[in-house]
């Protein structure tokens, strides 16, 4: 049965993401009576589908191990990504505070991190780093939530094995050498002999990694702090009096509910993906799917903007873009699938309908996403040979030995003996395709692109495949049978959003906060300016603005009448 939702709370929390999460817990932990609701049943927002990668520079998890990032080379890097479009004070905020942020997540909330090594993605730019500034969850044991388990949304099944196996960066080796080494293959056994037993007693993983092992460390944390996520419950109104947030409309089951606050609201609702006047209105209508939830339709932008909030819509680029392909759903219909590091193989290209290439498959998936939506009918082709595809399996389609039949009968991935057979088939000139694949043959056995430079630059190279050479991203297309997926250009969120302080404050258009009103993860616009220079850029600022912003209220007073 639903608990009862309060009449009031020191602070009502609005979306159960990692920002809303993490701002929930931090106000907890300063003693305050945090309510917080969630419109979807499920809780862990659009981190529950990703990576779980911090963007966080100077982080005391890799600094710990290396040569700390040298002071202020991280600002210099998104001064260059964003230009005149940086808000220079809010970055700089992030980047004293990020560190510190992830420190206390560390220590009170019981996160558990590892520092990869992940290179930011644009090598020319001036205060580029190989590596240090990004870190990842840690795998965690679902089995601690118990029964709240059942309250966390599930990854993506495309980005999952065997029907919902997740698997972190470290397991892909030992996965995808089980034939070749005994070692990987008992690792690969130990994984998989978890998975199923898992399915068997809780009937979903419970190893959870990436993105689910974040939020499921966060709902665990917010838990523990006596602070239970109400679901299902929608944001409807800002209550403004004098000025000031004293708290908000809510819904739930179709009936309406005051809650009134004495120290404020923390809008955390996921942007505005799904706010299909809001995408028009920015030039995205028509543009392809948004893999974030479905409940993202701008609840919070949409209410703060309505009692005077200001909305920032100058920014390099209103949406991350990411490669996606559709993949057939059981029931019908089709789901995205992100397209981040197939195309970055050897083995791999892309074209468009005339046949050729137009980029380095290996570019980032932001940069490479709009170029696509630029392609005749906004579509192109990925292209894979037998060699490439039976090692590192291609979009939805898993490697050797996963069976990928379905995808086959279903037509999500293309088979054909030559060349010229895909071409037909999928409607691509067959003379430019013939022209394009020689020419990168030509050059492919010395690791070259003269072209586009696949592979060309460090971070290419990172998500290129390690230990082939002479280049990590550069084979022959070659061994027939030849592979291919139709790709489109998606989104994996919003980087529009509301005005903020260094604070998490909404701003008026005359830059005065709202007081008692503040805004977190995407529900705030791009502490990045709208670009997207390295690896966890989202996360890195949510969690950090969470925390500050659970901070702020904490040492606030109460409203006045409280």
């Amino acid at each position: 049965m639903d608990r009862p939702l309060p009449d009031a709370c020191d602070v009502l929390v609005v979306g159960a993401g990692a920002g809303g999460m993490a701002a929930a817990f931090t106000a907890a932990v300063g003693g305050l009576d945090v309510c917080l609701i969630e419109k979807e049943p499920v809780v862990g927002g659009s981190t529950a589908l990703s990576g779980g990668v911090i963007w966080a520079p100077g982080n005391s998890i890799f600094a710990g191990k290396r040569e700390a990032d040298p002071a202020g080379s991280a600002l210099t890097y998104l001064r260059a990504e964003a230009g005149n479009r940086l808000d220079e004070a809010l970055a700089a905020r992030f980047l004293a505070e990020a560190p510190r942020a992830i420190d206390f997540l560390v220590a009170q909330a019981g996160l558990r991190l590892v520092a990869p090594v992940y290179p930011d993605y644009h090598p020319d730019k001036a205060g580029w780093s190989a590596g240090g500034r990004a870190v990842r969850p840690a795998p965690f044991d679902g089995r601690r939530l118990g029964n709240d388990l059942a309250l966390l949304r599930q990854p993506l099944p495309s980005m999952t094995l065997l029907g919902g196996m997740m698997v972190s960066a470290e397991d892909i080796v030992p996965l995808s050498q089980a034939t070749r080494s005994p070692g990987a293959a008992l690792v690969a056994a130990r994984l998989v002999g978890r998975y199923a037993a898992d399915r068997l007693r809780h009937g979903r993983a419970t190893r959870l990694t990436n993105g689910n092992a974040l939020v499921g460390a966060l709902l665990h944390a917010v838990l523990t702090r006596g602070v239970r996520p109400h679901t299902g419950t929608t944001l409807r109104e800002i209550l403004l009096e004098g000025g000031r947030v004293m708290g908000a409309v809510v819904a739930r089951d179709g009936a309406t509910h005051r809650v009134r606050t004495r120290r404020g609201v923390v809008l955390a609702t996921g942007g505005v993906p799904h706010d299909e006047a809001l995408r028009a209105d920015l030039g995205l209508a028509g543009a392809g799917p948004s893999l974030a939830p479905a409940g993202s339709t701008g609840d919070g932008v949409r209410a703060a903007r309505l009692v005077g909030g200001a909305f920032r819509g100058a920014v390099a680029s209103p949406v991350a873009w990411v490669p996606v392909s559709d993949v057939p759903s059981p029931g019908g219909g089709t789901t995205p699938h992100p397209h981040f590091f197939d195309r970055s193989k050897p083995g791999f290209i892309i074209v468009d309908r005339s046949g050729r290439r137009f980029a380095s498959e290996a570019l980032s998936y932001h940069d490479l996403g709009p170029l696509i939506a630029q392609r005749a009918g906004g579509e192109a082709f990925l292209i894979g040979d037998a060699p490439a595809v039976r090692r590192h399996g291609i979009g939805a389609a898993r490697p050797w030995p996963a069976p990928n039949g379905g995808l086959l009968r279903a037509g999500y991935l293309v088979r054909e003996a030559t060349p010229q057979a895909l071409a037909q088939r999928l409607g691509i000139d067959p003379d430019g395709f013939a022209g394009t694949l020689a020419e990168w043959n030509r050059h492919a056995p010395s690791g070259e692109d003269p072209a586009f430079g696949k592979g060309s630059d460090a971070y290419q190279r990172h998500i290129g495949e390690t230990g082939h050479h002479p280049n990590p991203c550069v084979a022959p297309v070659a061994g027939p049978p030849f592979f291919a997926i139709r790709l489109r250009a998606g989104d994996i969120g919003t980087f529009v959003g509301l005005r903020t302080n260094h604070d998490a404050q909404v701003l008026r258009a005359d830059g005065t906060p709202i007081e008692g009103l503040h805004a977190v993860g995407n529900d705030m616009a791009s502490v990045m300016g709208g670009t997207y220079p390295g690896p966890g850029i989202t996360l890195g600022p949510a969690l950090t603005f969470g925390v500050l912003a659970g901070e702020f209220l904490a040492a606030s007073p109460r409203s006045g009448g409280w």
